[in-house]
């Protein structure tokens, strides 16, 4: 028995550390089992956040159970207003207990390069009523408080309940629009690179077929390269002869051997 619980404990040691270097967790099933957080994670998902939470390694989500301020607003605007109740790092009541007096925390949204006078960060401050969170921006007033942990994975993920939405002075005016704009062009330029495999065709070698009708599967793969691929293919012409030589050389030899042994037998 000892033996086999001494064999085991190397792949025991490999399970335990996988499961610690993977970062594998899911926001959306973590806000799946607090009912009170429906919306939250609904909207979480709507704006992409989730996925972006997921991909990082360590993260705090300040959720919200009440977020009606967000209500009517433009999904693109709450995911911006969202975007910036994700720390990007990890925070507890005790990491929070050693923090002297104020802290400025990096948020998901500075990382989108939209955020513009410090609204991409997070002014966590000390107070006698406890923990209280605003925007960095500066004149931004403190508007809410830590109220508790909703779940935490020491060092990975930390979700914290706050009492309210945190919304950056001024972040419903001008930028969401203009970086709208921008963002349009990506898929302007996927269509402008589908007309090539149309034109692709057009010069493919007709005339050439008569080479060989075998060729026509490779062709289909490198039609961007055809006036390359045509050269290799007339350079490479040969080595097949040359191989099939060889074959017939030794289907002779092979037939031989048979009609030896068989006046052997004979």
């Amino acid at each position: 028995m000892d033996t086999k619980i001494s064999s085991l404990l190397p792949v025991l040691a490999l399970l335990c550390l996988f499961s610690s270097t993977s970062h594998a967790f899911n926001i959306t099933r973590i806000l799946d089992t607090y009912p009170e957080y429906s919306t939250f994670n609904s909207l979480l998902s709507q704006t992409g956040l989730a996925k972006k939470i997921n991909s990082r390694r360590t993260i705090t989500v300040l959720a919200v159970d009440d977020v009606g301020d967000l209500a009517g607003k433009d999904i693109d605007l709450v995911g911006t207003i969202l975007s910036s109740h994700v720390i990007l790092d990890y925070y507890d009541n005790a990491k929070f207990a050693r923090m002297k007096r104020s802290k400025i925390l990096t948020t998901l949204y500075q990382t989108t390069g939209e955020a513009q006078e410090q609204n991409g960060f997070l002014n966590c401050t000390k107070t006698p009523n406890g923990i209280m969170f605003g925007s960095a921006t500066k004149g931004a007033p403190l508007v809410s408080s830590l109220m508790g942990v909703v779940f935490q994975r020491p060092y990975n993920i930390s979700v914290l309940q706050v009492s309210s939405v945190i919304e950056a002075p001024g972040l419903e005016d001008s930028p969401p629009p203009p970086h709208s704009r921008k963002r349009a062009p990506p898929p302007r330029h996927h269509h402008a690179e589908a007309p090539e495999p149309e034109e692709a065709p057009t010069p493919t070698p007709a005339p050439a077929p008569a080479d060989a009708s075998a060729d026509d599967e490779d062709d289909g793969d490198d039609e961007a390269d055809s006036p390359d691929s045509d050269s290799s293919d007339e350079a490479a012409a040969p080595a097949p002869r040359s191989g099939s030589s060889r074959v017939h050389v030794g289907f002779v030899a092979v037939v031989a051997g048979l009609v030896s042994c068989m006046m052997g037998l004979l």
